[in-house]
């Protein structure tokens, strides 16, 4: 699937940063992942999906990515789907950014529009062990009951995977790749982070592999997220109360 935010195998921000290479430069810093409202010679205006403004400074320090090949910030338009790695300045809501993923607006659409059809990714809210279903938070703030069946494999993920589930990408995901703990559904719980890939087959959303997170090994890797709408519903959706 192309496309990560948050959005979460591998999403397209992470997978831009390289096999290992950028993230370990990051420690310590934060994630701003949004949709590209302006952008000038050196700042760029993200809105992330909960509507907060934040500014990027980037500059010539800065390492700006597209499709694994380096852009300049010329290249980035209004509608793009950026994630910006750096410092924040919380008071003025500035990230001073050593990376910027960026995602084609096209790419960020084609994501919104395939979550919850061809894949799926969030925080489980809820669990239904005898109809082997699980209610799903996605990062766009929707509520989706997906469900399981014997074609469904669950493996607490890797660790490109939890990394990905970790930021929450915002928009698609490839989920492919090997590594993780071979699972059954009685090990899953609620609070956990998951994605996967599948199709909707009588009204759910059934996920042919869905990876794993663990609540608790979430928690450093918590970013500010955006990239998808809080409007879209798709199957046995319906949208979050705010």
């Amino acid at each position: 699937m192309a496309v990560g935010i948050l959005l979460a195998g591998s999403g397209i921000l992470r997978a831009q940063e390289g096999p290992g290479g950028e993230r370990g430069a990051f420690a310590g810093g934060q994630m701003v992942r949004g949709t590209v409202t302006a952008v000038s010679a050196d700042q760029i205006t993200v809105k992330t999906e909960e509507g907060d403004v934040y500014q990027v400074a980037v500059s010539a320090n800065t390492r700006v990515m597209k499709d694994r090949q380096p852009v300049k910030v010329a290249d980035i338009k209004a509608g793009d789907g950026v994630g910006a790695m750096g410092v924040m300045d919380a008071p003025t809501k500035t990230v001073h950014a050593v990376f910027v993923a960026v995602i084609d607006a096209e790419q960020v659409k084609k994501a919104r529009e395939e979550l919850g059809k061809i894949y799926i990714t969030g925080k489980i809210t809820a669990i239904d062990m005898d109809n082997a279903k699980l209610t799903v938070m996605r990062p766009d703030h929707v509520s989706q009951v997906i469900q399981a069946d014997e074609g469904t494999s669950f493996r607490r993920g890797g660790r490109r995977e939890q990394a990905s589930v970790a930021g929450a990408p915002a928009v698609g995901a490839n989920t492919g790749g090997t590594g993780g703990e071979s699972i059954t559904l009685a090990d899953v719980k609620v609070g956990d982070m998951v994605m996967g890939r599948g199709a909707v087959k009588n009204g759910f959303f059934v996920p042919t592999e869905l990876r794993v997170m663990d609540a608790s090994a979430r928690g450093q890797g918590r970013r500010h997220e955006a990239g998808t709408p809080a409007d879209s519903t798709n199957g046995n959706s319906t949208a979050s109360p705010q």
